[in-house]
């Protein structure tokens, strides 16, 4: 029997996401009613709120609760400003482990007149999620990075066969569906070993991709290219750490942060829409929020999900708020300030809505 319907978690995270995940809440069910799709939203607390409410980011349940959901939202964690207590800490390697939300599918696209560097850029970065630099989510237990004496400290680099294979599957896969063009970013000059085994995987990868153009890049090379010419990359995949970091770079090519969505994803059926941005506690409350990650990251959700499931109201969903987006940064009173508006977060919401309300029911 076909579906009609999806069940989805929502997380509103910290500071600012307590404005921008409800935004996207609103613009995707208005969107869903329009197209036909039922949305269960179940809404649960993590950050910290959570904290405060139970002593801990992420209360008893959570994950097992989420794991009955077809996928969630979650929003800008402020983990930097938790309290030095055993019960805060960062949600976010605990959700992707978890889950096994291997790839961080991060797209960088230009729109006229909000202040990108270029008017074509369209590239999308693949990042590995779980191993790499990072030290909260490298090793199973203790932690990756560690101090033996006052005056030495030392960060491991944990680098799979298996995390890179996952990764690179995956970039080839959005690869095909794209342009079919794929760049793999790495630093094998000098991580001979670790850089090395994650480009002896994406080449064994691709070899199952024929029809995928594969070339490869130096990191630091790639970054001066990214600045210089972005319109030569579709779809990147790289490790943790780069990814991480060429992923601000080429938010800020298109008009910042406020500018960059995310989705989590693994093998299974389960993903995570996360804006790439922090919780910006110095403009919470003042309306001032750039919504645009938040729901871009929650449409491509409803877009996957709609894949995944075969699910056509889900598509129509993605589709029709994607219109409702393009039209709200069309014009300057219905984009907040970061990118060249005079409108806040509310106009914004608005703007999408007038589109999206007008758009006529799919058929």
């Amino acid at each position: 029997m076909s579906r009609s319907h999806l069940t989805l978690g929502v997380l509103e995270g910290d500071d600012i996401g307590h404005e921008i995940v409800p935004a996207a809440v609103k613009v995707t069910q208005a969107t869903a009613e329009r197209c036909g799709l039922l949305i269960d939203w179940r809404h649960m607390s993590i950050g910290r709120k959570a904290l405060d409410e139970s002593g801990t980011t992420i209360p008893e349940g959570t994950l097992e609760t989420l794991s009955t959901f077809d996928g969630f939202i979650l929003g800008p964690i402020g983990h930097r400003e938790y309290p030095q207590v055993p019960g805060a800490i960062n949600p976010h390697p605990i959700l992707r482990k978890h889950f096994d939300l291997f790839a961080n599918v991060r797209p960088t696209r230009s729109y006229p007149d909000i202040g990108c560097l270029y008017d074509d850029i369209d590239l999308v970065i693949v990042r590995e999620n779980n191993e790499g630099f990072q030290p909260d989510r490298n090793v199973v237990a203790g932690c990756g990075e560690f101090r033996p004496t006052d005056d030495v400290s030392i960060s491991v680099r944990v680098i799979t066969r298996e995390g890179s294979r996952k990764v690179a599957t995956a970039a080839l896969e959005l690869a095909r569906s794209r342009h079919k063009r794929l760049t793999v970013v790495h630093k094998n000059t000098v991580f001979k070993l670790g850089c090395g085994m994650f480009v002896e995987e994406c080449r064994k990868a691709a070899e199952a991709y024929p029809d995928v153009t594969v070339d490869e890049a130096i990191v630091d090379t790639f970054a001066m290219h990214l600045v210089r010419h972005p319109q030569q990359y579709d779809v990147v995949v790289t490790t943790n750490m780069f990814g991480d970091i060429l992923t601000d770079e080429a938010a800020g090519l298109v008009g910042g942060l406020g500018m960059a969505p995310g989705l989590c994803i693994g093998r299974g059926n389960m993903a995570m829409a996360q804006a790439t941005h922090g919780s910006a506690p110095d403009i919470a409350g003042t309306g001032l929020a750039n919504p645009y990650a938040m729901i871009e990251s929650t449409r491509m959700l409803i877009e996957w999900l709609g894949r995944r499931h075969y699910l056509r109201e889900a598509q129509a969903t993605a589709e029709l708020m994607r219109q409702g987006i393009e039209a709200a940064l069309a014009a300057p009173a219905t984009r907040t300030p970061d990118i060249r508006g005079t409108g806040r977060l509310n106009d914004m919401i608005n703007g999408m809505l007038a589109t999206i309300e007008q758009a006529p029911k799919p058929a």
